[in-house]
């Protein structure tokens, strides 16, 4: 598989697919990167969905509104999913940050990525 279909497809399922790629594409560091950055983002807001929804449940009434900021987050993840698809097409694979979360991802995925060898 070439490095951007590779690129492209670590960011097809959110985490899963990171976890993957990151064993696929171990020979590729761009492909590492998209990969590490993918589970880094789309494993946090797992996460912060979870912690949402178990608080959330726990309120009664109250907890409409964490389903509320669920909600937001889904639609912020579904967005910035489409962002790093459309991205990383645009790039070629080559190693790009994802807008807003980017600069706090990197040095997380480039460890996580140098990790897998």
């Amino acid at each position: 598989m070439d490095k951007k279909t590779s690129a492209i497809l670590s960011y097809a399922l959110g985490w899963l697919t990171g976890i993957i790629f990151l064993f696929v594409g171990k020979n590729d560091p761009d492909v590492k990167f998209h990969a590490s950055q993918s589970i880094v983002f789309f494993g946090a807001v797992s996460v912060v969905n979870i912690v949402l929804s178990i608080v959330g449940s726990l309120l009664g009434v109250l907890g409409i509104i964490f389903s509320l900021a669920g909600l937001a987050v889904a639609v912020f993840a579904v967005v910035v999913w489409l962002m790093a698809m459309i991205q990383t097409n645009n790039t070629g694979g080559v190693r790009a940050e994802l807008p807003i979360v980017g600069k706090f991802t990197a040095r997380y995925a480039d460890q996580l990525a140098n990790a897998i060898k």
